[in-house]
């Protein structure tokens, strides 16, 4: 070992033998973390409920989504994806799932959501299967760490029903 070269090389290989190691360890403390996060949707109202041009159901609502996902940031974690799915069965599938909201959040100071909005997406289906429908709003959060795998959770909130009629 008495090159530069050798010197050099068994330098960089255990600095990145360590920064791997250092990698598995991070990923591996955030399965044994456990979150608490608070999770509350309201429909505010129906807007809109109607055929559109192509004859399929449409509804626009208004929604009042509350969330405090702070615990669920680790000093691993880089940012959150969360999404609010409208889910519901019908005749041609077993279970439908309509994205109707999200955003990305990238801090844990930003991970108390407080919004009131309209779906930011269409809350379409397959048909005119819609009226005096029932479903459900489930919470997703995707999260995505600095380093490791990624992980999803996710908060089921039941006992929505679309109106018998078109508005």
């Amino acid at each position: 070992m008495h090159s530069f070269l050798l010197r050099g090389n068994a330098v960089l290989t255990f600095a990145l033998t360590v920064l791997a190691v250092a990698c598995v360890l991070a990923s591996l403390t955030d399965t044994l973390h456990s979150s608490k996060p608070e999770v509350n949707v309201e429909i505010l109202s129906v807007d809109a409920f109607g055929r559109n041009p192509g004859g399929n159901d449409e509804v626009v609502l208004t929604l009042h989504i509350s969330a405090d996902l702070q615990s669920v940031f680790t000093w691993n974690t880089k940012q959150l994806f969360v999404f609010l799915a409208a889910e519901y069965e019908s005749s041609k599938n077993v279970l439908n799932q309509i994205s109707i909201w999200d955003s990305i959040i990238q801090s844990k100071e930003d991970a108390k959501i407080h919004r009131r909005t309209r779906n930011k997406y269409s809350f379409v289906d397959q048909g005119s299967n819609l009226r005096g429908k029932d479903f459900n709003l489930t919470l997703h959060w995707n999260i995505m760490p600095v380093t490791g795998a990624m992980f999803s959770e996710k908060r089921v909130l039941t006992g929505f029903r679309l109106p018998k009629n078109y508005m």
